[in-house]
């Protein structure tokens, strides 16, 4: 009666053990993400930053076009030409500038999560 008494007192034990570990993982996996979202939120923010800059420097650059060629419309032509060729190059190469730099800094991110947690 005492042998089956620590035998279910040790399978509860178990069970408490693996709902721990459970959590622990789901925490884990939880802060890596968090982790990873934080810093591609805040690239995503420089990157909208440069982005509005260029808009700008874009436009004063049409009108300075427009007034070196007479023409305030060839101007804006001529810039939006410009960002017709590069949004090409970038359509075309997007999996090499793009989407391969990402994935290469999640995998890094979580990778360097992953040593930091084993210094601990």
């Amino acid at each position: 009666m005492e042998e089956i008494k620590k035998v279910e007192d040790m399978a509860g034990h178990i069970r408490e053990y693996a709902q721990v570990r459970i959590d622990e993982v789901r925490l884990d996996v939880v802060d890596k993400a968090a982790g990873v979202l934080a810093g591609l939120v805040a690239r995503m923010f420089v990157v909208l930053l440069f982005v509005v800059c260029a808009v700008f420097a874009a436009t004063a650059g049409a009108f300075v076009l427009g007034r070196w060629m007479g023409s305030q419309a060839g101007g804006f032509f001529v810039a939006a030409g410009f960002f017709l060729v590069a949004g090409i190059v970038v359509a075309l190469a997007k999996r090499r500038l793009i989407c391969e730099p990402v994935m290469d800094e999640i995998i890094f991110q979580l990778y360097e999560n992953n040593e930091e947690d084993e210094e601990d």
